[in-house]
């Protein structure tokens, strides 16, 4: 084991590990602060050795880690990839590939639904993880040998739990079912946040087009602005501060004098000129050319006990085939599918149809049925 500090050390590592079938990586960073992560640290391990690159070192350049990430003849094995992925996607605007992501895969194997890394070590090499440096600022030099050899612990233990999960993935035949998730998470749209969606990420429940339109415009500016200047959205502006000013729709800054959660010389600022900017290119736009609302469909009157019947039929498929519910169907999905037969929901597709959906309609059609059998919940075919 060993600390990476500077480039010559990496060109060897990452050299030696060019040649491994897979690597285990994870990263420790920083958000509270910032909008984008500061990469602080990262884990990397094959079967072989273990170390930490040190991203913060002077003059580290991290060119060649990357393109070990982009080697297709190296897997990259995480767990809960999103956030590391998210990371390396606005460094170098890849996505590494091809992808393990163990918490996915211990759904696969029936470990419930996103089970944390803590949890999945005990059970699965019946270890124990030294959380104590657990909420560490990993920005602070020099780092304790305590708090290297906690960050080690997420690779080195990750090794033993891809090894297992593989197995069992292989055993249960469902390599197909853990390849369409890891299609999904290669998707680099998926980690890249457009201003123009930002709006996507408020909870708006008014229906009005025009507070809708005002809302847009200020939630792509403020983005935009949290992109630029590198803070947290809330830095720039609160969403129930940008909900107020959509209601109010002042035309003037000293309109925004009033708006709590507001600095008081936020109308005189060239932030709050902005904004006034803003509402009045929403008030002008055409009645016909504002944005379309997609209303939520209320649920039909008998939908409750269909939904109950539904949420029985996924627990005792997923007991039964030992896999995650969440893999399979959301409360979301299962409340379309109780309104729709149709419904364009994972659950009526592929491995999911043949699972749960083909008898969740034929339960929703009357030809399945529950029965109690030594205590347990059992589900029966009808005839016609």
């Amino acid at each position: 084991m060993s600390v990476i500090t500077n480039n010559n050390q990496l060109a060897e590592l990452c050299e030696r590990l060019s040649k491994s079938d897979y690597v285990t990586v994870d990263t420790e960073f920083l958000r509270d602060k910032t909008y984008y992560s500061k990469l602080c640290l990262i884990q990397i391990a094959d079967e072989h050795e273990f170390h930490a690159i040190d991203v913060l070192a002077e003059g580290i350049d991290l060119t060649v880690f990357y393109e070990l990430m982009a080697n297709e003849n190296v897997l990259k094995v995480f767990h809960a990839a999103k956030q590391d992925i998210e990371i390396f996607v606005n460094q170098c605007g890849k996505v590494p590939v091809p992808m393990f992501d163990s918490q996915i895969a211990a759904m696969v194997c029936g470990y419930g639904d996103s089970i944390g890394y803590e949890k999945l070590v005990i059970s699965l090499t019946g270890n124990s993880l030294d959380k104590s440096t657990r909420f560490t600022d990993w920005s602070r030099r020099p780092l304790s040998q305590r708090q290297i050899d906690y960050a080690l612990g997420d690779v080195t233990h990750l090794r033993v739990i891809y090894k297992k999960l593989s197995e069992q993935i292989a055993k249960a035949d469902r390599g197909e079912w853990l390849r369409e998730e890891m299609d999904a998470l290669c998707d680099a749209s998926t980690y890249i946040i457009i201003p123009e969606n930002a709006y996507k990420r408020v909870k708006i429940r008014n229906s009005n087009k025009r507070f809708n339109a005002i809302v847009q415009k200020i939630a792509q500016w403020r983005e935009g602005e949290a992109q630029r200047r590198n803070v947290p959205r809330n830095r720039i502006m609160r969403d129930e501060v940008m909900l107020e000013i959509a209601a109010g729709r002042p035309q003037h800054t000293n309109g925004l004098n009033g708006v709590r959660g507001l600095s008081p010389n936020f109308g005189t600022s060239k932030a709050g000129a902005k904004v006034i900017e803003l509402i009045k290119s929403a008030l002008a736009i055409p009645e016909d050319e504002l944005p379309q609302i997609k209303r939520h469909r209320p649920p039909q009157m008998n939908i409750d006990p269909i939904m109950e019947l539904l949420k029985v039929l996924l627990k005792l498929k997923c007991q039964t085939e030992n896999v995650a519910p969440k893999l399979i169907a959301s409360m979301d999905d299962l409340e379309k599918l109780a309104q729709n037969d149709g419904a364009d929901i994972k659950a009526l597709k592929g491995w999911r149809f043949d699972l749960f959906g083909s008898d969740a309609l034929a339960l929703k059609k009357g030809k399945m049925g529950f029965a109690m059998k030594d205590n347990e919940i059992i589900t029966f075919h009808l005839n016609e």
